[in-house]
């Protein structure tokens, strides 16, 4: 097959997905990006679930920073989608594909794709290890009988 793979794809953007762009991507991605049918795209970070979340830094205080409120909006089955300069792009940055993996492990994720978003940037895919799928879709929503639980019954004194 020639030709390049669209960028959905290489993404893994699938039909319904609730897709959110952070950060100062390159000019024309969000149209680069032909959503899939029922796909909704959002360029401010929204209440989770979000199925795939891309966010364009160059700086890693700037994703450390933020790490934790984008991890914790993401599905369960979700993933982080961390764009970078490429070295070979000359653009300032203290981030490489290394340094990105070691703060997603430090989060409880791991790295389990990497493509090239374009010429200047790059993207590495975080996501909750299978294993712990179930204990993050807990904490994301717990179950309703829990939710009820914690609405009407008063606080406990110690």
């Amino acid at each position: 097959m020639a030709g390049t793979i669209p960028l959905a794809r290489k993404l893994g953007l699938k039909p319904g997905h609730v897709v959110v762009v952070l950060g100062k991507p390159p000019a024309g991605f969000v149209k680069a990006l032909a959503l899939p049918d029922g796909a909704r795209l959002y360029q401010r970070l929204r209440p989770g679930p979000i199925d795939v979340l891309v966010y364009f830094v160059d700086r890693v205080a700037e994703l450390e920073r933020r790490f934790a409120n984008l991890t914790g909006r993401m599905h369960p089955d979700g993933g982080l989608w961390v764009a970078w300069p490429k070295q070979a792009s000359r653009r300032p940055t203290d981030l490489t594909e290394d340094v990105i993996r070691r703060i997603g492990l430090a989060g409880g994720l791991v790295d389990n794709k990497v493509c090239a978003i374009d010429d200047v940037w790059s993207g590495l895919r975080l996501v909750v290890r299978t294993e712990n799928r179930d204990a993050v879709a807990y904490r994301a929503e717990p179950p309703l009988s829990v939710r009820k639980r914690r609405a009407t019954q008063p606080p406990r004194r110690v």
